[in-house]
């Protein structure tokens, strides 16, 4: 009962904390999306004014240049280029600020067939500025007769109006789609933390019919505590009295292993003192053990000899795995080797003549590993 409640409110707590993770990720996704929908209106206004002052320029360009073709006052043909040199500016700040985006494709266009027209429209003024400085106003006159002025003014008008108008009708869906993000966060958030409320209340039940049935448990088991402290005392006089003949036991035990002890001791003492350099094999020929007067002898570390093959340190003259091949056969056969010449591979690289032996170890009249005796051939031949 225990286990299936603590199930029940670590389900329900997982439940509550997958409702907040989820409403926090909508709400942080939706509260991007609506800075960046911020962000793109604010461009949008900007490409919207930017188009309205390429307008404003060319009315006000066009105002100065008429001025200037009927007076001559230098002033106001500085006017007109200042005013025709703001509507590029602006003209190039709105390319700029549709080069990247949703609508940049379409927008862009626009901007980049506008450039054209104005592009026309400036040539033809520095036309007919010329016109008017050879030939006087006449030929300007005759110039701006001959040529469809209104109409080529119209084009950039519409063009300039066309984008605004869809710059506009963005800014309506975008408007949209923001009100439909801020309802769905808002509708989000106020469910997920009515469902949150549920289930904590749920929670809360829960554990307080919990607590209740601990509280029967408690009591239950302090009756049972009682009964059972009475056959504690019965099973502590048993346990007393059989403690006492464990003590006996082990303290044989603990002779016996002293014995033990003392002989493999003994044992040691007697190999380490031994000249003849001894190892111990097992059934496989790997070195398992070995007598200081190896290490003497050979120059090698301890490390170096344990657990590594046997025919790494002894080789017969017959070649590499000779050594190998002889002591697997008399393992095998349970045989001994008396005096067999081979060669001590030494640390410093410089075989070393010898006479080894081989004894092979039984238990159960089974070959468990040997124990195999070198002595130096030079020793030897002076013996």
């Amino acid at each position: 009962m225990k286990d299936n409640i603590e199930t029940r409110v670590i389900g329900l707590f997982v439940v509550v904390v997958a409702i907040l993770i989820y409403v926090t990720v909508t709400s942080v996704n939706n509260i991007k999306r609506s800075i960046a929908t911020a962000d793109w209106v604010n461009h949008t206004h900007d490409v919207i004014l930017q188009a309205d002052a390429v307008l404003s320029s060319l009315h006000a360009g066009d105002a100065s240049l008429r001025t200037f073709l009927m007076t001559g006052d230098r002033r106001d043909q500085a006017a007109y280029r200042s005013a025709y040199a703001e509507m590029v500016e602006h003209l190039e700040q709105a390319k700029a600020l549709t080069l990247h985006g949703e609508e940049s494709v379409a927008i862009h266009s626009q901007f980049l067939q506008l450039e054209k027209l104005i592009k026309d429209r400036i040539d033809f003024t520095k036309t007919v500025v010329q016109a008017r400085e050879q030939n006087g106003i006449d030929g300007a006159r005759d110039l701006l007769a001959a040529h469809p002025d209104v109409e080529e003014i119209g084009r950039i008008q519409r063009s300039t109006s066309s984008v605004i108008n869809q710059e506009k009708s963005f800014l309506r869906e975008r408007d949209q789609d923001a009100r439909a993000q801020a309802l769905s966060t808002k509708w989000i958030v106020s469910m997920g933390l009515m469902v949150n409320f549920v289930l904590l209340g749920f929670v809360s039940w829960l554990m307080r019919d919990d607590l209740a049935a601990r509280r029967k448990a408690a009591m239950a088991l302090e009756e049972a505590n009682a009964q059972l402290e009475i056959k504690v005392q019965q099973r502590t006089a048993e346990l007393v009295a059989s403690n006492t003949n464990l003590k006996k036991e082990n303290l044989e035990k603990k002779w016996s292993n002293q014995a033990l002890d003392h002989q493999l001791r003994y044992s040691q003492l007697i190999i380490n003192s031994i000249d003849e350099l001894i190892f111990v094999i097992s059934k496989a020929l790997n070195v398992s053990r070995i007598n200081p007067a190896v290490l003497r002898v050979s120059g090698w570390e301890p490390t170096e000899i344990i657990a590594q093959p046997l025919d790494r340190i002894i080789q017969l003259p017959g070649g590499e795995g000779e050594a190998a091949t002889t002591m697997m056969g008399a393992m095998r056969e349970g045989r001994e080797i008396q005096n067999r010449a081979a060669n001590l591979v030494c640390k410093g690289g410089e075989p070393v003549a010898i006479l080894f032996s081989l004894i092979p170890l039984h238990d159960q009249d089974k070959v468990v590993g040997g124990v195999v005796t070198v002595k130096l051939a030079q020793r030897a031949a002076r013996a």
